[in-house]
């Protein structure tokens, strides 16, 4: 069977698309320097498929480590590039950090496969690169226009993205796949591997697991006074699991050569908008849980509201993310409580 390198594989979503991928039978290896990430996540891919994929430590800054991976494994037909700083705020402060990991990995990746002839890459982009939409444009269809960043995060994904486009017009044999996603929650149902950030969560629902299991005070909503229906911002919410499983469509498409054009790019979200409130208030009503929170002001950088038009993914993919939010929900404060060892 053919084997997949997934960069960030042992972080948030890169564990749970190794999983689809593993148990759709492919081989994996994964390449993380454990910045954000945890060795233990591999027992809990193995806890759930029944093996364990190849791992290698290195950081995808380190050229001669990238290119030393591509030679362990010759048999690497197709890449999935997740490794990334990721955090909207975070990137607000530290912009050199972000546009040097970033935009420096995807480089020494793109020179690692074609030095090793591997023309296949699944990029990890996100619905930053629409900014704000307007409402003309809302849901976001793939044809919405790409609006200056919000942030040096998002700027690092627009950025990327043209840098692949560039790249597969200067060399007809690579094919590559940009997923625009927009907000993954959830965790694996087995509750062997979920979300697990390092320090303070950026993310919303770890955030809002941690305050319910008590080692958060509270969560602090950032502003009640956008012009949406309760205030709070709107975000497109998809469970990991659906969206891992469009990393494998997006592998399968790749090798299956069928596609329309050299680099194509597929919103994957749910097609629906709900506010942060309500991802709150519907926590709570599935879990039973209480989470104390707090209205603060706005975060720099944060978008009012969007969500995705997922059409084209549901046609050309064949994938749909349809599971329902209350089970998501439920799944990540399992895996909550399993990390927590609470009853």
């Amino acid at each position: 069977m053919s084997r997949v390198l997934v960069t960030g594989g042992t972080g948030y979503i890169g564990s749970h698309t190794v999983v689809c991928l593993m148990q759709q039978g492919y081989d994996v290896t994964i390449v993380d320097n454990l910045s954000n990430s945890d060795l233990k996540v591999l027992d809990g891919i193995s806890g759930i498929v029944g093996r364990r994929p190849d791992f290698v430590q290195a950081d995808c800054l380190d050229g001669s480590a990238l290119d030393a991976v591509f030679d362990s494994f010759p048999d690497i037909c197709a890449v999935i590039h997740f490794a990334a700083s990721k955090a909207v705020g975070e990137s607000v402060e530290k912009p050199l950090m972000y546009y040097r990991n970033n935009i420096g990995s995807l480089l020494n990746l793109l020179e690692s496969m074609r030095s090793h002839k591997v023309n296949r890459l699944v990029f990890s982009s996100s619905c930053t690169v629409y900014g704000q939409p307007d409402k003309a444009h809302l849901p976001v269809d793939e044809s919405a226009p790409i609006q200056k960043a919000l942030s040096p995060y998002g700027n690092t994904k627009q950025i990327n993205e043209d840098i692949i486009q560039d790249t597969a017009h200067a060399a007809p044999e690579l094919n590559a796949i940009i997923l625009r996603y927009f907000n993954p929650i959830g965790a694996h149902q087995s509750a062997l591997i979920g979300e697990l950030p390092n320090g303070v969560p950026n993310n919303l629902l770890p955030f809002v697991t941690q305050t319910a299991a008590g080692l958060r005070p509270k969560l602090r909503v950032f502003g009640d006074d956008y012009n949406t229906p309760d205030g709070s911002c709107i975000r497109d919410y998809i469970y990991v699991m659906d969206l891992a499983q469009a990393h494998v469509k997006a592998v399968q498409r790749l090798e299956d050569g069928g596609r329309e054009e050299q680099v194509e790019i597929f919103n994957l979200g749910t097609g629906r908008g709900l506010s942060v409130l309500e991802i709150v208030k519907t926590f709570m009503e599935v879990t039973g849980a209480e989470v104390p929170y707090e209205i603060t002001g706005r975060r720099e950088g944060d978008i009012e509201q969007v969500w995705a038009n997922p059409e084209k993914a549901n046609r050309v993919l064949g994938w749909k993310a349809d599971t329902p939010v209350g089970e998501v929900l439920l799944s990540a404060w399992n895996w909550e409580k399993h990390l927590r060892n609470i009853k």
